[in-house]
């Protein structure tokens, strides 16, 4: 089977993120941001000759980079399953307020376990693997995308087909507004 390639941008910062848990928790980003993504990504479609269409979640820190390339003749796609983790009652909160007791419950079993009653990490794979295999279905030569960091990392690290997951050795997301190529450029072109 050809791999699918899949150009994945970490969203901008978010405005008034920093110590909070935020998954599904639309906060807003710097307008300015958001344009200097789609500016990156627009250089980028043009030196690789990609597709002028690009996909993002329905949460405004990816949305919004979507909207200044549909401003530049791009399409615009939004896709539900493309939206960070859901962390259920955690979402929002400061890490703080988070029980240390309930943060070990999670980190006990990674794959399973709901954060705040939300979503596991086996059920976000299984949205990755789904865009992708219809994505792949649909005969699209190149993907590209504004996501989350936990769905970018998702896709970049699949779960192993059983048994526990390490919390201590899962990847950190990409930094924001970081390019992601899944799979890896030598896997793509194989030299």
């Amino acid at each position: 089977m050809t791999a699918l390639p899949l150009w994945c941008w970490r969203h901008p910062r978010a405005d008034g993120a920093a110590g909070r848990c935020i998954g599904r928790t639309d906060v807003p980003v710097d307008p300015r941001r958001a344009r200097r993504l789609a500016h990156r990504i627009r250089a980028v479609v043009r030196h690789e000759r990609l597709p002028r269409v690009v996909w993002v979640s329905p949460l405004a820190r990816s949305r919004d980079v979507g909207r200044w390339l549909a401003r530049w003749g791009f399409a615009c796609r939004v896709d539900a399953r493309l939206a960070e983790l859901d962390f259920g009652s955690w979402d929002g909160q400061a890490w703080a307020q988070v029980p240390w007791s309930a943060v070990q419950a999670w980190e006990a079993d990674l794959r399973h376990h709901a954060p705040g009653g939300g979503e596991s990490l086996a059920h976000l794979s299984a949205r990755v693997m789904a865009f992708v295999a219809e994505r792949r279905a649909a005969g699209d030569t190149a993907v590209l995308l504004v996501g989350h960091g936990g769905w970018i990392t998702a896709l970049t690290h699949p779960l192993p087909p059983e048994g526990a997951v390490d919390a201590a050795r899962w990847p950190a997301p990409p930094r924001h507004g970081a390019l992601v190529r899944w799979p890896s450029p030598a896997a793509i072109h194989p030299g």
